[in-house]
């Protein structure tokens, strides 16, 4: 009775081949007796569950039991609904902290079924349990998402199909607990283990980068050397159905390359898939801290420019977090757990990070499974920046630098930003705040205190700054003190990657004479050419500005850094059509170049959830597209299923990459 069946476990996304249901919640089955008819009290029935290579009721792996007057939801149990005949139709419970994954059902002598078990958040008695219908369709159901990138300033919403119910996707999430190092070692302790979402999500956190096994994704960044050479720019994915589904045509090797934004988003289709409700979240300026003192130590030189370091502020960071209780804590860490899929530092001698309750970092429990010292950084750390000058002495230098900025994810229902900085800090300067940095002993945070040297720098910005166009940023200069100041002010500009790494110059000034009379301001204005930063660019549009002040009279500097996202072009799409199920419809897709150059080796491409069947279909332009040109083509596609969709679209050229888009098209039946 898969069809029922899967309909009320709410699998039927899955389809209906096959039995897939979750924990915790009933199942029928008809049996059709060969010989004789079912006699209440009489007849009885022995069935035995059983997952994994070894199973075993002292692991949980293996449950034998018989058949009751009534389904006890607690426990595996069976109990028979129809009236005595050659036709019994028997109900089927799990117990509600059964493990996961692929199970055999046997029935008496005869009678054998293989079904997959998940996690059941629609289950009160599920450690997974969620009690909102709308976080269960977005956290759980939702195949489609938005992931944000750009800076805390201007957040940009990228569209990712996690295509968690795609064909074959299931059966490679339960692959991957598989290939996990624990299971190969020890598969029936692994199998055990799957019982609990806590275990699942670390093991999840390990095998969605490769660095210490036959995980899905290798990770590289634009600072590598040899580039994407031999992969894929990690941002071209347009969701992780290709990435998966790569990965198990590849025999588990590597899919090449993914960055945080790549792995988090993979570990959210992974966690849906299993029925663990999950959500990509955004930390712009999230720093990474390799020492665990909770201080970011940033070296720059007399220019502004960073000297390269371990110890990084990302422009933004992405992780994971999953929703389920905690019992392994004291009381009031339930809810959202963070993990980290991008592999960044060692836990227990495994890359991996989590999960480690958000709530736990808000209130400063650096002493709680898993990692909360590296979280809590990654959102509370202390910046200090010191200049090494050219006699190679250096100094400490006003900063005013703040990590873990607009904590972000997609908002339930709708694609606007969610702002859940506040489940992670609490307002800056509270009392609370003060309390939590003295539990995590926070030391550096409580004394760090810079001075007012009287002299105030900032630096403003345009607001129009589109790829393409030429427009000036300002250092802005005031001198609160009551004596005039004579100043240097050095104001530059780079590309940026957005883990933190500088590119090329895009433009530069160095005033040796600046001087504010008492209460004085003074904007300087730096022009920022399309011809110079063009072709210094990264492909995450970033620019980094950096001013330093020198005050002749003190010998004390002052730093003023901001991050700049150029704005790309905007895509238009338009369906040619009545979008129904199974019938082709166009996509006409159009993009106006905004550069003064031309446009050549243009390609559309587009992806969704039950609209191209996990696949990405391109269309490339056969001709160059001049400046200030549409860039157009229609794309076919076929939906399978109706509903509200997600088409995502990407456009790519010689000198125009990865521009995204989206349209939500409601698909009728």
């Amino acid at each position: 009775m898969c069809e029922f069946n899967n309909l009320d476990h709410r699998t039927d996304l899955n389809g209906a081949d096959r039995l897939i249901v979750r924990r915790g919640q009933p199942f029928s089955i008809s049996l059709y007796l060969r010989s004789g008819s079912y006699q209440p009290g009489v007849s009885t029935l022995d069935c035995v569950a059983e997952t994994g290579p070894q199973p075993s009721e002292q692991y949980g792996t293996r449950a034998s039991f018989g058949l009751s007057a009534n389904i006890d939801t607690s426990r595996w149990s069976a109990a028979v609904l129809s009236p005595p005949g050659d036709m019994v139709a028997l109900s089927i419970c799990s117990a509600p902290d059964a493990p996961i994954g692929r199970y055999t059902l046997t029935l008496g002598q005869a009678g054998r079924i293989e079904f997959i078990l998940l996690f059941n958040p629609w289950c009160s008695a599920d450690v997974v349990y969620m009690d909102s219908e709308a976080n269960l369709a977005e956290y759980v159901l939702a195949q489609d998402g938005i992931i944000f990138q750009g800076d805390y300033r201007y957040p940009v919403p990228i569209p990712w199909n996690f295509g968690q119910f795609e064909s074959g996707i299931l059966d490679i999430c339960l692959k991957l607990l598989d290939m996990n190092p624990k299971c190969l070692r020890n598969p029936g302790k692994d199998c055990s283990g799957r019982r609990n979402p806590i275990y699942v999500s670390r093991v999840l956190s390990a095998m969605v980068n490769c660095n210490d096994d036959k995980g899905v994704l290798w990770g590289r960044w634009p600072e590598n050397d040899e580039g994407y050479k031999g992969g894929v720019n990690p941002l071209l994915w347009k969701g992780s159905v290709e990435i998966l589904r790569n990965w198990e045509k590849q025999a588990c090797a590597p899919v090449r390359f993914g960055q945080c934004w790549v792995f988090a988003a993979v570990c959210c289709s992974v966690s849906r898939a299993l029925g663990i409700p999950c959500r990509v979240i955004t930390n712009y300026l999230s720093a990474h801290d390799t020492n665990n003192n909770l201080v970011i130590e940033r070296r720059i030189d007399e220019n502004g420019d960073l000297i390269r370091s371990r110890e990084m502020i990302w422009n933004y960071h992405c992780w994971v977090e999953s929703w389920m209780t905690r019992p392994d804590l004291k009381p009031g860490f339930d809810g959202w757990q963070a993990s980290d899929p991008t592999p960044q530092e060692k836990s227990e001698n495994i890359y991996c990070c989590g999960p480690v309750p958000v709530r736990a970092i808000k209130d400063g429990e650096l002493t709680f499974k898993y990692d909360a010292p590296f979280v809590f950084a990654e959102v509370n750390a202390d910046v200090i920046t010191f200049m090494k000058k050219k006699d190679g002495s250096t100094s400490e230098v006003m900063n005013t630098t703040a990590v873990g900025q607009k904590i972000s994810t997609k908002r339930v229902g709708s694609d606007d930003r969610e702002d859940i900085t506040h489940l992670y800090k609490y307002p800056e300067g509270s009392n609370e705040e003060r309390e939590t940095f003295k539990k995590a002993n926070h030391q550096n945070k409580l004394l760090h205190q810079q001075g007012d040297h009287g002299l105030h720098l900032t630096i403003k910005v345009s607001s129009d700054m589109r790829k393409g166009c030429d427009f000036d940023v300002f250092a802005v200069v005031t001198n609160n003190t009551q004596s005039e100041k004579k100043c240097r002010l050095v104001f530059g500009s780079c590309a940026l990657s957005y883990n933190g790494f500088l590119g090329g110059s895009c433009g530069f000034k160095d005033l040796l004479n600046v001087e504010l009379p008492p209460g004085a301001e003074r904007r300087v204005p730096l022009r920022l050419n399309y011809s110079k930063y063009g072709s210094q660019l990264t492909e995450h549009n970033l620019i980094r500005l950096a001013a330093v002040l020198f005050d002749y009279a003190t010998n004390e500097a002052t730093l003023a850094t901001r991050n700049i996202v150029l704005e790309n072009p905007q895509i238009i799409v338009r369906i040619l059509g009545e979008p129904k199920e199974n019938r082709k419809l166009a996509a006409e897709i159009t993009l106006k170049n905004p550069l003064p150059e031309p446009l050549e080796a243009c390609c559309f491409s587009i992806e969704g959830a039950n609209l191209t069947g996990g696949n990405s279909i391109s269309e490339r332009l056969a001709s160059t597209v001049g400046p200030g040109e549409d860039a157009k083509a229609k794309v076919y596609f076929t939906p399978t299923r109706s509903g509200l969709r997600k088409l995502v679209v990407n456009f790519d050229s010689d000198k125009l990459c990865n521009v995204k888009g989206y349209r939500n098209v409601i698909i009728g039946k």
